[in-house]
C-alpha cells in the first residue's frame, strides 16, 4: 500500500508519488477541498499568481493549494517532461509545499490535440478550506498507462505504442486499477467520486461498458476530454475526485 503522509500546513493528507506531484489528496478532518476552474487556459506564471492572489483573499494560505490542473501545448519527450517538472516544482517549494520533503500537491497535465495553448498553462486548482462537519473529499492525481519508477516511459509504458482495441483496454484497465490503488490508500473508492475525467484521442467505446461503467467510475457520467497524456507514446489517462464545492473563474 502506498505511504500516506499528514500535511498539517495545507489541511489535507496525501499519497506519496514522485518529485512532480502526489498521488492524491484528501482533506482532513475539519475542512474540504473546494475546486476552481479557469473560464479559459491561463498561462503558468499567470495562472500560480492569480491562484496566490485568490487564496490570500478568502484569507488561506499558499500551502492550501492542494491539487493542479494543467494543459501543455503537445506531449513532451522524457528530457522535455523533467525540465518542465523541475520548473514547476520549484514555485511548489517557493510556496513552502515541499516543507516535508514530498511534494504534496496532486496534479494532471495533459495536451488538448485540437486548439492547444501555446504555452503550459492552469485549466485549474483545488484547494482546502476550514469546515465543520464536511462530507469527504479528495483529489486523485492523473495517471497514464505508464508503471511508475521504471528508468524510460519507453520500458513502463502498458502495451507501448499499441493502438488496438487489445492494446487501448490492457492501458485502460491499468489505468483504472492505479485510481482504485490510489483512493484505496486514502480509504476512498468510485462510490464516493463526483467527477472523472478520461483524456485520450482515439475510440473508448470498446471498454466504455465493461471497464468503466462497470466498475463504477462513471456514476455520474465521464467527462471525456480530446487531449492526449502529456509524454509522447502515453495514449489514455483519468483522474477523478470527490468534490461538492466547485466553481468558474474568468
Amino acid at each position: 500500500m502506498p505511504d500516506v503522509v499528514t500535511f498539517p500546513q495545507g489541511g489535507y493528507r496525501f499519497v506519496k508519488g514522485v518529485f512532480q506531484y502526489s498521488a492524491g489528496v484528501a482533506a482532513l478532518p475539519g475542512y474540504r477541498i473546494e475546486r476552481v476552474r479557469f473560464a479559459a487556459p491561463i498561462a503558468l506564471a499567470e495562472g500560480f499568481a492569480r491562484i496566490a492572489g485568490y487564496l490570500q483573499a478568502i484569507g488561506r494560505p499558499p500551502t492550501a493549494l492542494c491539487a493542479c490542473e494543467l494543459r501543455s501545448p503537445a506531449p513532451f519527450d522524457d528530457a522535455g517532461f523533467r525540465s518542465f517538472n523541475l520548473s514547476y516544482a520549484d514555485v511548489l517549494r517557493h510556496w513552502g509545499l515541499l516543507a516535508l520533503g514530498d511534494n504534496p500537491v496532486a496534479r494532471s497535465n495533459v495536451c488538448p490535440e485540437i486548439n492547444p495553448p501555446a504555452t503550459p498553462s492552469f485549466h485549474a486548482f483545488s484547494y482546502t478550506v476550514p469546515a465543520v462537519d464536511a462530507p469527504a473529499s479528495f483529489v486523485i492525481a492523473g495517471s497514464g498507462e505508464s508503471i511508475e519508477g521504471k528508468a524510460t516511459y519507453a520500458e513502463a509504458t502498458v502495451a507501448y505504442r499499441d493502438l488496438s482495441p487489445a492494446g487501448m483496454r490492457a492501458k485502460a484497465a491499468h489505468v483504472h486499477n492505479t485510481m482504485e490503488q490510489r483512493m484505496a490508500a486514502l480509504g476512498h473508492n468510485w462510490a464516493e467520486v463526483t467527477d472523472t475525467q478520461v483524456y485520450c484521442v482515439h475510440d473508448i467505446h470498446p471498454f466504455l461498458a465493461d471497464d468503466i461503467v462497470r466498475r463504477g467510475a462513471a456514476r455520474h457520467g465521464i467527462v471525456w476530454h480530446y487531449n492526449r497524456p502529456p509524454v509522447i507514446d502515453l495514449e489514455y489517462e483519468v483522474d477523478c475526485r470527490a468534490v461538492h464545492v466547485e466553481r468558474v473563474l474568468a
